[in-house]
């Protein structure tokens, strides 16, 4: 019988789901991808990367997995794709509700239809922190809601959008945009106080939804749709963690991981991105602090959370 494997290589006692504070659901789904195929072998390059990885974070002088992450079973629901964001749902929401840090690893973007509507069930006044090169505000393409090119277009409409890094787009796609809350690459090149500008934008908790085409191609070329001129290591870095310092981040997704076995520099920065988010996340955290994601674990008496007392 095969052996299921830790995150990152990580010893067993990092890696239990009653200890852990960080949850990690890999989603190797390519059901919408149009263009560039093989999103669906991005959470296993990206595992495979992490567990090259050292894991020392030189930066905030820590060893963040020892917070503990524990890796969930992969979600491998392929009836269709309103069947594959409903299963994204359901797991997702259930780790949220036993009080985990929850983040993904796709798959391409339509998973994050699902993973979003989880979070905005149990958040009040979630702002959705949307890094892309493409807006994916269509309300259906190719016949489907569900589709990767619709990711945030339920966002929209239900929780406050903040696009960043956007450089590709339809132009039905201005209609359900909200242009001061968008931040297109070709503006921010030149705007030293954009990082500023989208944190104002922001409410005080935060889902992020990382899709890696918003990185330069330079940096990270094994993604299904790359665009020219997106961001770079450092500055991505900057305002990652500014956005950690200063907002409530309750959970992130990363996505579009399309790796090419020739290449493995790009499953590295997806892995190293991974890792940076959760030290940023957890920076200045004893490892042994108990950990308070603003929610309880019942939901009784806390107001961030819309879930009914009855619910199972």
């Amino acid at each position: 019988m095969k052996t299921k494997k830790n995150y990152a290589g990580i010893a067993d006692e990092f890696a239990q789901l009653e200890t852990a504070k960080v949850v990690l659901i890999p989603v190797p789904y390519d059901g919408t991808s149009t263009w560039g195929k093989g999103a669906d072998k991005g959470p296993d390059a990206f595992l495979e990367a992490s567990e090259n990885m050292e894991l020392y974070d030189i930066e905030t002088a820590s060893e963040v997995y020892q917070q503990g992450v524990y890796l969930a079973d992969a979600i491998t629901e392929d009836a269709s794709p309103e069947a594959m964001v409903n299963a994204v749902h359901k797991s997702t929401k259930e780790f949220i509700k036993r009080n985990k840090f929850v983040t993904l690893f796709g798959g391409e973007h339509s998973i994050s239809i699902g993973i979003i509507r989880a979070f905005n069930e149990c958040f009040d006044n979630l702002t959705v922190l949307h890094i892309d090169a493409h807006a994916d505000l269509r309300e259906t393409y190719n016949g489907s809601a569900y589709n990767h090119a619709c990711a945030v277009n339920e966002a929209s409409q239900t929780t406050n959008l903040v696009q960043v890094g956007i450089r590709s787009m339809d132009a039905i796609e201005k209609t359900f945009m909200e242009e001061e809350k968008t931040f297109f690459a070709h503006d921010m090149v030149n705007d030293d106080y954009w990082m500023d500008k989208v944190l104002e934008a922001m409410t005080d908790t935060v889902f992020i939804t990382f899709d890696l085409d918003a990185l330069d191609p330079s940096i990270l070329p094994a993604t299904g749709t790359p665009e020219p001129g997106g961001l770079l290591w450092y500055e991505t870095m900057e305002f990652l963690k500014q956005v950690f310092e200063e907002k409530n981040v309750v959970g992130f997704d990363i996505v579009e991981l399309c790796p090419n076995p020739a290449d493995k520099s790009s499953d590295f920065v997806a892995a190293k991105l991974y890792y940076k988010m959760l030290s940023y996340k957890f920076m200045g955290q004893d490892v042994d602090e108990n950990y308070d994601n603003t929610y309880d674990v019942d939901y009784k008496s806390n107001t961030n959370s819309k879930f009914d007392e009855d619910e199972d």
